[in-house]
C-alpha cells in the first residue's frame, strides 16, 4: 500500500468520525439563546427552560430531515465500506476501483444532506423559509461538523485516492 493510499483511508476514517459526531449531536439549527435555548437535529430536539434542566426528546421531522436522515447514514455506510476496501486494497490492488466508486457514493450522499436539510427550515417550528433561516435561529456545531469536516475531507480523500489508481491503471 502506498503512501498516498494510506493518507486517503485516513481522510475517510476522519470524515466518517465527523459524519457519525454530526448524525450523534443534536445541534444542527440552535436559537443561540442560553436561558431558552432550542436545538433543533436529526435524532434529537433539546430545550433549556429558564434555569431548569436541559430537557432532549425525538423531534417528528419533516420530509426533508427525514430525506437528510436517510442520506446521513447512507453516506456514513458508504465510508465505512470506503474504508473497508482501503484497507483491504493492501492484499487486491483492484479493490482501488471499488473503493473509489464507494467514496462518490458517500460523496454524493453527504452532498445531498447538505442540500436537503435547509429545505426543512420551512417548518412551522422553526418559521423560515427553503435555505433562509429566521434571525432567531442560528445553524449550530453538527451542521458545520458536516460541511467543513466530511464533506471537505471525503472529497480530498477521493481526490487523493484517484492518483495511485491512474498511476497503477498506467503501469498496467
Amino acid at each position: 500500500m502506498d503512501k498516498l493510499t494510506i493518507i486517503s483511508g485516513l481522510l475517510f476514517i476522519t470524515s466518517e468520525v465527523f459524519a457519525v459526531a454530526s448524525l450523534a449531536h443534536p445541534d444542527w439549527i440552535n436559537t443561540g439563546a442560553d436561558a431558552g435555548a432550542i436545538t433543533l437535529g436529526l435524532t434529537k430536539q433539546c430545550q433549556t427552560i429558564y434555569g431548569r434542566n436541559r430537557t432532549c426528546f425525538s423531534p417528528t421531522l419533516p420530509g426533508e430531515w427525514i430525506g437528510t436522515l436517510l442520506f446521513l447514514v447512507l453516506g456514513i455506510v458508504f465510508l465505512a465500506i470506503t474504508c473497508c476496501l482501503i484497507v483491504s486494497s493492501h492484499w487486491y490492488r483492484s479493490m482501488l476501483i471499488y473503493a473509489r466508486w464507494a467514496a462518490f457514493v458517500a460523496i454524493g450522499c453527504l452532498c445531498h444532506v447538505g442540500m436537503l436539510f435547509p429545505i426543512g427550515f420551512r417548518q412551522i417550528a422553526i418559521g423560515g423559509e427553503p435555505f433562509k433561516l429566521p434571525e432567531l435561529w442560528n445553524l449550530g456545531d453538527s451542521y458545520k461538523l458536516l460541511w467543513v469536516f466530511a464533506i471537505i475531507l471525503s472529497c480530498s480523500g477521493w481526490c487523493i485516492l484517484m492518483m495511485p489508481m491512474r498511476i497503477w491503471l498506467l503501469n498496467r
